[in-house]
Formats: C-alpha cells, structure tokens, sequence
C-alpha cells in the first residue's frame, strides 16, 4: 500500500508537466473572416443583419414623424365615430350636404398625384433629369388642383350656413378635412422645393434621397385621403 501512495504521488508531477506541455501558450488562433460575409456563423441562411445598408437618419426620422401623424388621425377619425354613431341622423336637419361627387372628382386628382410622383422616381432612378422635372410638376399641379377644389367647397359651404359653430356635425368636418388640408400644403411646398432643386440637376441615379423622402409623405397624404372621404362624406 505504501508503495502503491508513493508511485501515484511521483506520477501527479509527470502528469502535470506532459499536460502544460500540450496546454497551448499564448492568446486562442484568430481565423478571418471572408470578404463580404459574417463567417460561418449563418449555418442555415437565415443572418439577414447584413443584407443591405443600414437605414439612414433621415428615412428613420421621417417613420417616426409618420408614426405620431397616425396616431394623431387616428384620435381625430376616432373621435369622429363616436359622434357620428351617437347620431341616428347624420348630417343633422337643416344643415347642407356635403358635395359628395364633386369630392369624389377631387379624390380621384390627388390619387393621380401618387402614380406621377412614382413615374418621378423611377425617372431619377434611370437618369431621367428632364422627365424627374416634368413629374414633379405634373404632381405639383395636380396637388394645388385638390388644394383649390377643396378650398371652393369649404366657401360654398360657408355660404349655406356650415361653420365650425355648426354644432358637433360642423367642427367635426372641419376639423378632418381641414388637418388634412394641411398636410397637403405642406406636402405641396416641400415638393416644390424638390422641385427647385430637381431643375438644377441636385439629384442623380445614386443621390435622390431628397426625392425618395418627399415621395414617402406625398403618399401619406394621399392614402390618407380616401379612408377620410369614405368616413366624412360618404358614412
């Protein structure tokens, strides 16, 4: 037994300097990874952190500013039906109506607008300088079109009694329709300062952001439009 202690204690030294022999020294290997890929970390194809260029400052800052836009009509349409389903008679009696066909015209320009300001993009896609111009006013025209239509409505309507003072029916109206109103001018002058731009040869194939950014909010504005026509004049 004493013999059996004695050979396991000589062999524990031994044993401890074969393995910090074959214990590698030094920091672990460093293995590169292949141009244009992660490694080999994506074993089934599906690291898609790396697909395309990060989101610039702009576009996310524009998302967030349409975000807390649809938030604010979405208060504004909800606030509406809950008057509008409180009502049995909507428009109240001896107040006018409001000018469904000549709205529905008006409805059908601004969604023009959005197939011209597309036809705007892919013209700066391709180099198209001469045809970017000609779109962006086309698209232009057509928003100051809507702008002015509804401006003849709103003075019609005054004319025939409809006010904000017109009870709930009234603000109600104004409120929406006017909100939007709004957003389209807005839209409408940052679109002719694209357009400005756009006459001096600013943007080319690969820096139109400009462009891409005004067209995100022209077609805020106007697939905005037709869910409030549907509510406000035709509910």
């Amino acid at each position: 037994m004493a013999e059996d202690m004695s050979a396991t204690v000589t062999l524990e030294p031994a044993l401890e300097e074969v393995e910090s022999e074959v214990r590698p020294q030094g920091p672990p290997p460093f293995f590169p990874e292949p141009p244009g890929g992660s490694g080999g970390d994506d074993r089934f194809g599906d690291d898609d952190d790396h697909a395309g260029p990060p989101l610039s400052n702009a576009y996310l800052g524009l998302l967030i500013f349409l975000g807390a836009e649809t938030m604010f009509f979405a208060g504004l349409i909800g606030s509406f039906l809950v008057f509008r389903v409180a009502h049995e008679v909507w428009p109240p009696a001896m107040l006018p109506r409001l000018p469904v066909g000549v709205t529905g015209v008006n409805t059908l320009i601004l969604l023009a607008s959005a197939l011209t300001m597309r036809r705007a993009k892919i013209a700066i896609r391709s180099g198209g300088q001469r045809e970017l111009v000609r779109m962006l006013l086309v698209t232009a025209g057509l928003g100051i079109t809507f702008l002015l239509v509804q401006g003849y409505e709103w003075l019609r309507l005054l004319q025939y009694g409809l006010t904000l003072a017109s009870g709930v029916y009234g603000a109600t109206f104004y409120v929406l329709v006017g909100c939007h109103a709004v957003h389209v001018l807005g839209a409408v002058i940052w679109l002719v300062s694209v357009l400005w731009w756009a006459a001096r040869r600013r943007y080319t194939a690969r820096g139109s952001a400009g462009v891409a950014l005004c067209a995100m909010y022209w077609y805020y504005v106007v697939a905005l439009w037709p869910i409030l026509y549907g509510l406000v004049y035709l509910y």
